[in-house]
Formats: structure tokens, sequence, C-alpha cells
């Protein structure tokens, strides 16, 4: 689920939403059982995660529902909106991200999270933006590098 305005970021720095969402589309075209909702674009804004969990489980009371994070914003998840009550409503799943260490959560935070095991990518959003050195060859689909040439749409990549 994309969000169209996050409240944490400066919305005149944010690429806009429908490109976000063109990029996202063409990240997960090929992958089974993975599809994007736009649910949040239909949400009073801010988009904060606590009103679109409790919209889901209104419409889908029956359903388990969790969270997917990268263990960079478990760090300060503490931080988010109503977090406690975030976690009484789902369940965290953490990826792991490269310099960042998980017991600098709150433990409290930590009781509901599952982590999950994969092969962790070191580089960041902001990095794939800004180009960093050649640092994010392949760091996105190729698919995804030629949509951001040819819209333009991050200054260091052109």
């Amino acid at each position: 689920m994309l969000t169209p305005y996050p409240p944490h970021k400066k919305s005149d720095l944010q690429t806009s939403y429908q490109h976000r969402l063109n990029m996202l589309e063409i990240a997960v075209k090929n992958l089974e059982n993975v599809s994007i909702s736009d649910l949040e674009t239909r949400l009073p804004q801010p988009s904060y995660t606590l009103q679109t969990i409790n919209y889901l489980k209104e419409i889908e009371p029956d359903n388990l529902f969790f969270l997917c994070i990268g263990e960079d914003s478990i760090v300060n998840f503490n931080k988010w909106y109503h977090f406690e009550e975030i976690l009484e409503k789902v369940t965290l799943v953490v990826a792991e991200r490269p310099g960042f260490n998980k017991r600098r959560a709150d433990p409290k935070i930590l009781e509901r999270t599952i982590f999950v095991e994969h092969k962790p990518v070191d580089i960041s959003s902001t990095e794939i933006r800004e180009n960093e050195s050649g640092k994010n060859e392949n760091a996105v689909p190729a698919e995804v590098e030629m949509y951001i040439q040819k819209h333009s749409l991050y200054s260091h990549t052109n």
C-alpha cells in the first residue's frame, strides 16, 4: 500500500503519488500474490497508518493483519502516530536493514515483531533518488530505472 501524503515527509520534496504508484506497479508486476492498493487515496489526509488499519479491520473484521516495515523504521516506531494502538491491532513484520540495530527499538515494540530472514540490500530510497556514486546499480529493476529517466524524476539520475 502506497501512501499518497506521508505525514512525516515534506510534500514539496516528493515525487508525485502517480509516479510512485507507476514505479511500484512496474517493480512488482511479475511477483505472484502481490497486489497494490490505492486505498489511502480515498481516506482522510494525512495518511496515518492507524486510520488505514482501522479501516481495513472494519471492512475485513475476520482477517489477520500484519504491518511490514524496514528495520530502519522500527527504531523510531515509538514516534509513529498512536504506535501503541497500532501494536494492539497488528503484528509488525520487519525486514533487516544494514546499519540498523533492532536492539535500539523499544522492547514493547520488539515483543510484537516478527523479523523476516532475507538478503538485505545496503541502499536507501534516498540513495536511489540521489544515485550516489553509482552505488545503486541494479538497486531497482531496469524498467523502473528507465521510467525514472524517461520522466526525469530525480535530477541526479539523468
